[in-house]
């Protein structure tokens, strides 16, 4: 079987995989990480979004092979212990997560897009979670929560 080494939540990580297997399957099945949620299998749904080298990818249909030598940030890696990442708060201070499914993707997304842009627009807020489908919880709770942890992030 193939190896692949990368850096996933800041740690070194090496794993063999077989080549056809996703992302989002050596993340659950082969390093444990539950917290990436597969939805759909077909990148449409965006709850297994995680971030590789700063940018969100949907890992149900992203190669596993990709990631030798990248950088990878799951959902796991954004607390710090018990400390949850500004953006957790914001989603559940705005109640932002109902039955939780989809959360991580869109925090994922959020993420990724806080990191290259901590002051985005309506706009560019909407097309960074376009990807990402939440069936029960509403976008305004989560429009809302990203635009607080905007303001928490620059310490407001």
């Amino acid at each position: 079987m193939p190896v692949i080494s990368f850096t996933l939540n800041g740690e070194e990580r090496t794993v063999e995989i077989q080549p056809f297997e996703t992302l989002a399957y050596v993340l659950r099945e082969r390093l444990g990480l539950t917290g990436t949620k597969v939805g759909c299998e077909e990148g449409e749904c965006g709850a297994c979004t995680v971030i590789v080298n700063g940018k969100a990818v949907t890992s149900c249909i992203y190669p596993a092979m990709k990631v030798d030598g990248a950088k990878v940030e799951t959902i796991e890696g954004l607390a710090s212990g018990e400390k949850l990442h500004p953006i957790q708060e914001a989603f559940i201070e705005h109640f932002a997560v109902q039955c939780g499914y989809c959360t991580p993707g869109f925090i994922m997304s959020t993420k990724a897009l806080l990191d290259k842009n901590p002051s985005p627009s309506d706009e560019e807020i909407k097309e960074a979670i376009a990807g990402n489908l939440c069936r029960c919880t509403g976008y305004y709770q989560i429009m809302d929560a990203i635009k607080a942890a905007v303001a928490k992030m620059k310490g407001g």
